[in-house]
């Protein structure tokens, strides 16, 4: 599985971009500052790191040279800033790609595949999820109950594969809520109720009784582990 570093002192975008890229299949950690990037990226094998531009302690050019004095793993930087001078810097370093924020996660998760398959990588699939008569294509995501698709909004989608890839972890609202809409959603938490009662009619054979998303008491909702 392909394993990806990302570097940015914001805290909500490193875990919006980490819950993007696992949901997709690959594996993601994350670091806020110059430093500790360096030191995780010297403990671990990675395969790309995604570095933002301006970082305390470090900054991101800092870093990139330093990864180029011992490795040519791919990096792409993310900045702020549109002049084309930073880009130009940047390139120098020894990046790969640069893309300026704001910035769409496809651009992003576009570049990403890009970016792989130039250098040679050929772990990238098209990863499945199945349970039951549930199946999830995380790349096309798309859904199939029996073989036959299934129309999930965009965060219906996000919300099983979440559920789906922790069978048995039981979620409270709060941190459906904070995983899937992101920490500065200003909705209700019963939004989550609402997109859980709509997965059920679309999944379940009797969304009434079901028998993959259950809900535990008092504490939260959780996808039923299924036998192998």
């Amino acid at each position: 599985m392909m394993r990806i570093l990302v570097v940015d002192d914001e805290k909500l975008l490193v875990k919006g971009i980490k819950f993007n890229l696992e949901n997709d299949g690959y594996t993601v950690d994350g670091a806020y500052d110059g430093v500790t990037a360096l030191e995780m990226f010297k403990e671990n094998q990675y395969d790309l790191v995604i570095l933002d531009l301006m970082l305390p302690g470090m900054d991101g050019l800092s870093v990139c040279r330093k990864i180029r004095d011992f490795s040519n793993v791919p990096v792409i930087m993310l900045t702020a800033k549109s002049e084309g001078s930073d880009k130009l810097i940047g390139f120098e370093y020894g990046a790969d790609d640069y893309i300026t924020k704001p910035f769409d996660i496809l651009e992003l998760k576009a570049r990403i595949r890009v970016i792989l398959r130039r250098v040679g990588y050929e772990k990238i699939r098209d990863e499945t999820l199945r349970a039951g008569h549930i199946s999830i294509n995380i790349l096309q995501r798309a859904v199939f109950i029996n073989d036959v698709p299934v129309d999930l909004t965009a965060k219906e989608f996000d919300l099983l594969v979440m559920l789906m890839k922790n069978q048995g972890r039981v979620f409270s609202r709060e941190n459906l809520l904070n995983s899937v809409w992101g920490y500065e959603y200003p909705g209700d938490i019963r939004t989550v109720d609402v997109h859980i009662r709509r997965l059920r009619e679309k999944l379940e054979l009797d969304d009434a009784n079901p028998q993959y998303i259950l809900t535990k008491w008092g504490v939260g909702y959780y996808f039923k582990a299924q036998k192998n």
